[in-house]
């Protein structure tokens, strides 16, 4: 009866530090006790709604409905919030960092990575939200030395040819999350890292329709 007993208090007692490690772990990743998933989470599921409304207006509007980019700027900048997406399978091919548009802040901060402002005025130094058609590929100064011009769809972003908002590389954008810190701000142009420009790249210069970029919040 002692052995047994024995037993029985060595089982309760493994039980109980199993159960205040995990506690212990949990408390750590979510020191404030907020109820997961994340508000992060809503977003992405957000991101297949973008899919089939990327889909619908492609073909409505004659692109390509078998690539697109989708851009969330509704996540904090240092998560992968741009979206290569098949929409005609539903399906997300990849998914990178992208810069937004510093606003009245320090070109290159951090300091709106959470709250963004847009705007479609010349010289706001704001992202713009809304649809766009991917132009034609052209030098860039910048990342790989290709940019992609971008011609605004919406109301909200009809100045982005004429404020020279393109896609384009930037060797300050990387390809790992930053999470909680953010992704260096510009001046307005969605700008991914150089190995990511390439990855658009090498898809944008198959493609025979427009390709349509999604920006939204």
């Amino acid at each position: 009866m002692k052995i047994k007993h024995l037993k029985t208090l060595i089982f309760v007692f493994i039980a109980v530090f199993v159960v205040c490690v995990l506690f212990s772990v949990t408390k750590k990743n979510n020191p404030a006790g907020r109820h997961m998933p994340s508000r992060d989470n809503t977003l992405l599921h957000e991101q297949d709604t973008y899919i089939s409304k990327s889909l619908a207006y492609a073909r409505k509007k004659g692109f390509d409905t078998t690539f697109s980019i989708l851009i969330n700027y509704g996540m904090h900048s240092g998560k992968r919030r741009a979206f290569l997406v098949n929409p005609a399978k539903r399906k997300v091919l990849d998914s990178f960092l992208v810069s937004h548009g510093c606003g009245s802040n320090p070109w290159g901060s951090d300091l709106s990575k959470i709250t963004p402002g847009f705007s479609n005025l010349a010289e706001s130094h704001c992202s713009s939200l809304g649809r766009y058609k991917i132009g034609k590929r052209a030098y860039s100064d910048w990342g790989i030395n290709i940019k992609y011009y971008l011609y605004g769809l919406d109301t909200s972003n009809s100045n982005a040819y004429k404020r020279t908002i393109v896609l384009h590389g930037w060797d300050q954008v990387g390809d790992t999350e930053t999470y909680p810190s953010g992704t260096p701000e510009g001046w307005g142009c969605p700008a991914v890292s150089e190995h990511a420009m390439h990855v658009i790249d090498s898809f944008l210069q198959t493609r025979k329709e427009p390709v349509l970029m999604w920006v939204y919040h």
